[in-house]
């Protein structure tokens, strides 16, 4: 049964995306199956796996409504080497039109039972808030990977990230984990880059990836090719550490690559007690 790991962070900017993309296509590059699910209304994961969110004929809106079946969403990235659960601003709709549905915290968790067999790995690309559709992706992960830049404000809202995983883990989903922190657009030539990355070493311990995202101008050229970086200059710094960290987390997880199995059954979605996430909901 594939892990699914939800790449999160409430602020933008940090390479959560990026991240995602990236690692989606260094997994598949180990032989791993891999679905990457765009829960973004940007489209960012979309338009940087060669597909054109614009012209995608479904998308996580039409899953997370029950207006399509995961597999007629689904799409193949033939380029970066990975299955796709396009997105695009439809899922800002999608977002208001969930808080009228009484399994809305479950959607997705619901809808994956149907395809999880089919991968070694999902990776869901969360987007940068903390709302439904981020406890969509909480309520149906394994485990919380969390790009962080270092930098003051960077730390400044982590803590509240971390309340919100540990509400999900609480009320709907106990196997929830954090995976781990992931240092980002890293500069060691800044001080203060230097000091928050010790800062995390000293507050996380293990939960801190060895891997480090250096700053690199391939990696961050590569979108606007609609390529990861791996398929865009695979000699890159960015696309070297993009590599080491999906080894690092193959070594953390022992994921082996599985042939196919059959599909497991699906669980009908639950009426939750209560909404996790307050203010807006």
């Amino acid at each position: 049964m594939g892990q699914i790991i939800a790449v999160t962070n409430q602020k933008g900017g940090v390479g959560k995306t990026t991240t995602s993309v990236n690692l989606a296509a260094s997994l598949t590059e180990t032989g791993r199956r891999v679905l990457l699910i765009d829960l973004d209304a940007q489209g960012n994961a979309t338009m940087g796996s060669g597909i054109d969110k614009h012209g995608a004929e479904k998308t996580g809106y039409d899953l997370l409504l029950g207006l399509a079946d995961i597999r007629e969403v689904i799409v193949q990235a033939p380029e970066s080497g990975y299955d796709l659960l396009p997105g695009n601003s439809d899922l800002t709709a999608a977002e208001v039109e969930l808080l009228g549905k009484g399994d809305r915290e479950r959607r997705l968790r619901a809808a994956l039972t149907y395809v999880q067999n089919d991968y070694d790995l999902i990776i869901i690309d969360c987007p940068p808030s903390l709302s439904m559709l981020t406890v969509n992706a909480l309520a149906a992960a394994h485990s919380v990977l969390i790009p962080i830049q270092c930098e003051y404000y960077a730390l400044e809202g982590l803590s509240a990230l971390l309340d919100t995983i540990e509400q999900v883990r609480v009320s709907i989903n106990p196997e929830l984990e954090i995976e781990g922190l992931l240092r980002t657009m890293y500069d060691a030539r800044n001080n203060l880059s230097n000091d928050v990355s010790a800062q995390l070493q000293e507050h996380f311990g293990d939960k801190l990836y060895r891997t480090i995202i250096p700053r690199n101008v391939r990696l961050a050229e590569a979108p606007s090719h609609g390529l990861p970086v791996l398929c865009y200059d695979k000699s890159s710094r960015g696309a070297r550490a993009y590599l080491a960290l999906a080894g690092e987390y193959l070594r953390r997880n022992a994921v082996a690559p599985v042939e196919p199995a059959e599909p497991a059954e699906p669980v009908e979605p639950v009426e939750p007690a209560e909404s996790v996430v307050h203010g807006s909901l």
